[in-house]
């Protein structure tokens, strides 16, 4: 606790709405039965991630996050169901054998969350090492762009031919049916 109990109670609230974006993201992108829903789900909580990556104190984690999953997985995925074809109806039955399925998901997932919560109220936890300056934002990106720019030239090359070959086989299927 600190001198200011208010400040305490937003940054605990703030700290929630992360944790409730990135559950509500999760649950809505595993439950959807439609691509796209889940897609913005995966985005949903990967913001709430960012989030929580920034309450630990890793803004570069928090940005990578953002980049990567939403900026590039998220984007690629939408693309690859606006180029594929539609898929056929699935039966709205469930069957004992999926009800079975869930039940064990359910059981797992309930005493994965105990353990963690458990674990997670009764550890003494250290306070992070804030003032490191190894691995920073400032060196991370000097060394690409110096020692390793060849490298990252060529990845990002490399997944500039992949998007432009995904795009070509999608186009090619769609003009020979």
């Amino acid at each position: 606790m600190s001198a200011f109990p208010a400040a305490d109670r937003l940054v605990a609230g703030i700290f929630l709405l992360f944790v409730a974006t990135t559950v509500a993201g999760s649950v809505l992108a595993v439950f959807t039965t439609r691509i796209i829903r889940s897609v913005c789900g995966l985005a949903l909580a990967s913001i709430g991630l960012a989030g929580l990556y920034y309450f630990l104190h890793s803004p570069f984690l928090a940005l990578m996050e953002i980049l990567i999953y939403i900026g590039a997985v998220c984007v690629t995925i939408i693309f690859a169901v606006m180029l594929a074809e539609p898929d056929e109806p699935r039966p709205d039955k469930p069957t004992g054998r999926s009800i079975l399925w869930w039940l064990g998901a359910i059981v797992v997932s309930g005493a994965i969350f105990w353990s963690v919560a458990r674990l997670g109220l009764m550890g003494n936890w250290p306070t992070p090492a804030i003032d490191r300056k190894d691995g920073s934002v400032h060196d991370i990106g000097v060394a690409l762009l110096t020692t390793y720019s060849l490298a990252f030239e060529v990845i990002s090359l490399v997944l500039m031919v992949a998007i432009l070959g995904a795009v070509a086989i999608a186009r090619s299927g769609r003009h020979h049916e």
